[in-house]
């Protein structure tokens, strides 16, 4: 068994293609951005799917494939139903990659083939929602709600890039944020962050329907007029805010475990109030700021919370104490250098000045978060071996 370790619990495996894809997903917009890689597919358009469906979705998935049955107090989910899963993204990354760098008719196959193991996944997740028997499904159910816009929102990508839809493809990347990337998140984090916490606060049952139906309407009014979205932006920055005060969280916190991932739900309302502005004021100016608002969000909420629960994951379920060591503590530090130097691309950008050192200071900082993670962290992942 010793030889199966890395697929013996499916956060590993999907952790693993999810960082790696981080990686190669900026890597290669970077080369496409600045002209030194030529494709088919517009830029900004593969930085969307690489991120949100070939780094983002895995490694949700290697989260939710282990914790989504403890949720609904069912049996784990079988080796074999997990591996069908993983096949179809590793076999989709790869096309894709190959559909970018060598040839373009493996990228059509590619998204194809990666659709189909996010919908299976979703299939699996909603197969377990069902056998539970839970009185209280509350989160599972809008856990479940978020991965199937998910589903939704890959589908009508994949549509918008094979029959060339822009529109169709500038939907789907909003929904892919904020309707399954946003909310998925969020939905697992106001579960989980304040129960680790130790807050004993009632949460309230109408929470995540409220910020579902305003994500809706920053969705509908982006696309009926681009920037006019500011009004759902403030409006969650609101909701959102006045409920982590309420929560009381016990920030700072002596444990980098626990404040990596309060930092993360602080960015929230930081990021509204960021988006809010930037569209207040693009909309009666010239301004161009980079889509600051959605970037804020994925980088220092979902992303944040991404390198501390895949760090708490990582070293929970391979016999490791719950303990932050050295370089897991300048990794929490450097995810938010990530999000100041994106956030200072969008700014430099919007006074016309020249952004492009930003642009490469930011994807060389990402790189290097990631590249310090898989060094330190893939040898658990694959190996099961201990840390120094």
């Amino acid at each position: 068994m010793k030889d199966h370790y890395f697929l013996s619990q499916p956060h590993q495996p999907f952790f693993v293609l999810g960082f790696i894809n981080a990686m190669l997903s900026i890597f290669i917009f970077t080369l496409l951005f600045k002209g030194i890689l030529s494709s088919e597919i517009i830029p900004k358009n593969y930085h969307a799917y690489s991120l949100i469906y070939l780094m983002f979705t895995p490694a949700f998935l290697g989260f939710l494939l282990t914790t989504y049955p403890r949720f609904s107090a069912t049996p784990p989910i079988e080796k074999v139903v997990y591996l069908t899963i993983l096949v179809p993204f590793a076999l989709g990354s790869l096309l894709v990659l190959l559909g970018i760098t060598l040839f373009s008719s493996f990228m059509g196959m590619g998204v194809v083939i990666t659709l189909v193991g996010h919908l299976l996944a979703i299939n699996i997740l909603r197969k377990i929602y069902r056998a539970s028997h839970l009185n209280d499904k509350h989160d599972i159910f809008w856990i479940l709600i978020g991965m199937t816009l998910g589903g939704v929102s890959h589908l009508l990508f994949v549509i918008g890039y094979l029959w060339e839809l822009p529109s169709m493809i500038h939907f789907a990347t909003q929904m892919g944020t904020y309707l399954y990337l946003f909310f998925v998140a969020f939905s697992v984090a106001q579960r989980m962050v304040p129960f680790f916490s130790n807050c004993d606060v009632p949460k309230d049952p109408y929470l995540l329907s409220m910020v579902s139906l305003l994500l809706v309407g920053h969705v509908l009014l982006e696309m009926i007029h681009p920037h006019l979205s500011f009004i759902a932006d403030f409006a969650l920055m609101y909701l959102i805010g006045i409920h982590l005060i309420a929560w009381d969280l016990p920030f700072p916190n002596p444990n980098p475990l626990l404040w990596v991932l309060h930092l993360a739900l602080f960015w929230i309302p930081i990021a509204f109030l960021i988006s809010g502005l930037s569209h207040l004021i693009a909309l009666f100016s010239d301004a161009n700021f980079l889509f600051l608002g959605m970037h804020t969000l994925v980088l220092g909420f979902i992303l944040t919370i991404l390198i501390g629960f895949g760090t708490r994951v990582t070293l929970g379920h391979s016999g490791h104490p719950l303990v932050a060591d050295r370089w897991s503590i300048i990794l929490f530090y450097w995810t938010q250098v990530v999000v100041i130097a994106r956030i200072m691309t969008s700014i430099i950008t919007a006074f016309g000045w020249n952004f492009l050192f930003w642009f490469d200071i930011t994807a060389t900082v990402w790189l290097v978060l990631f590249g310090v993670w898989a060094s330190r962290f893939f040898k658990v992942l694959i190996f099961g071996k201990k840390l120094n």
